[in-house]
């Protein structure tokens, strides 16, 4: 069966978990900004087992909107669950990764995507942040520890705002937590690096951040460690010959 996404060469992969609220604001601006992109785009909603009317809400979306798509889950599996499922669902040449709070902006996917050639992938370092102060400290802290034990280099991997090589994404070991070590995961693969673009952060809107201490301060401590035992495991290995391609 033909995968629609196949038609299009950027494939913004967007999950939702109880987001009814932000939706009509979503579809707003992910509407307005396909005739803009740099390139033929799609969007792909994740409805992560919603309990409110989020996945009736991408329904009446994406019947409005004929590049809009969507997959549902039976049950809440997480953030890297969903994403995950994006990427495997997913068939252009590149993908791309936003919250569905709008607390970054569509538009600024033209500056990832620009800078996307050459590289595996590129993502968004969040500018003048409009969170807590709480918040942003508990952001840097786990930024801080993760960059001590990875040594990815990454400013800001909390940023929802993100752009992939397919190919790339599709090699990436994704599991429970795995989403915070996107630019450690592309430092594992042959070849794999990434850029950093400054891109715009806005306050949230409408519904409730999914987010607290945590999952955002001690699951990426303990996601580190698992990192790290990942990492010493990892499995390279180039092709020299292969007879079963003629």
């Amino acid at each position: 069966m033909d995968n629609r996404t196949s038609r299009y060469d950027f494939t913004i992969i967007v999950p939702v978990y109880n987001e009814q609220e932000n939706l009509p604001e979503l579809e707003k601006a992910l509407s307005g900004f396909l005739p803009e992109c740099i390139m033929k785009t799609c969007v792909l909603f994740v409805d992560d087992g919603s309990t409110d009317a989020s996945l009736e809400g991408i329904k009446n979306v994406c019947s409005r909107n004929k590049d809009f798509f969507y997959i549902s889950f039976e049950k809440n599996s997480g953030l890297s669950a969903a994403l995950k499922a994006g990427i495997d669902h997913t068939e252009s040449k590149y993908l791309g990764y936003m919250d569905a709070d709008l607390q970054t902006t569509p538009e600024d996917f033209n500056l990832l995507l620009a800078e996307i050639e050459g590289c595996s992938m590129v993502i968004g370092i969040r500018s003048d942040r409009k969170d807590s102060y709480s918040k942003r400290m508990q952001s840097r802290i786990a930024n801080s520890f993760r960059r001590i034990m990875t040594g990815d280099g990454a400013v800001d991997t909390g940023c929802p705002l993100k752009v992939l090589r397919t190919d790339a994404a599709r090699e990436i070991p994704l599991f429970k937590g795995m989403h915070r070590f996107l630019p450690a995961l592309i430092l594992l693969q042959e070849g794999g690096s990434y850029r950093q673009v400054p891109v715009r952060h806005f306050p949230r809107k409408a519904g409730k951040s999914k987010f607290h201490l945590g999952n955002r301060l001690w699951g990426p401590f303990a996601d580190c460690f698992a990192y790290r035992w990942m990492r010493s495991r990892y499995i390279r290995y180039k092709v020299a010959e292969d007879s079963t391609k003629f």
